[in-house]
């Protein structure tokens, strides 16, 4: 009877599959004799380590490069409040957002009293709708978390 990988020796040692065919061998190897019948040295696990740690390195460098490509050209944004008025759920405002830049984008603004500064509970943050470039747009946004008092408020467009 013909066996197409060489028997074992019994063992105590955890068996699992060779990388290359899956044979079943000693987890202190990682192929089987016939895979490797010189018997070489097999990589390290640092050099194993080394490789994916490189992948992910070249990968975070790629993303970055793409997602600065994406945002080139967009904004700087100008911006200023139109008005405020009370809703039932908070506060309406009107923002008057321009774009200064080449390309078409939105921005996050940042709508508080211009006598307190911070990212506290005083402020909301306002998502603006598309700006072409050159262009300027008035949009209206509800904030809720500025009470329902019509307050001098500001937004910071800038991108």
């Amino acid at each position: 009877m013909s066996s197409a990988h060489t028997s074992l020796p019994a063992t105590d040692e955890p068996l699992h599959g060779c990388v290359r065919c899956g044979a079943r061998i000693p987890v202190s190897q990682s192929m089987c004799e016939r895979c490797n019948p010189l018997g070489l040295k097999e990589p390290a696990a640092s050099q194993a380590h080394g490789i994916v740690f490189l992948g992910i390195g070249i990968a975070v460098v790629i993303l970055a490069v793409v997602a600065r490509l994406a945002v080139a050209g967009i904004g700087p944004f100008r911006s200023e409040v139109a008005g405020v008025v009370a809703d039932p759920a908070g506060l309406r405002i009107s923002i008057t957002v321009t774009n200064d830049g080449e390309n078409a984008g939105s921005t996050t603004c940042r709508v508080g009293d211009p006598e307190i500064r911070g990212i506290g509970p005083e402020t909301a943050f306002v998502d603006s709708p598309i700006v072409q470039p050159g262009e300027t747009l008035t949009f209206d946004a509800v904030v809720t978390t500025l009470g329902t008092t019509v307050i001098p408020l500001t937004a910071d467009c800038d991108t």
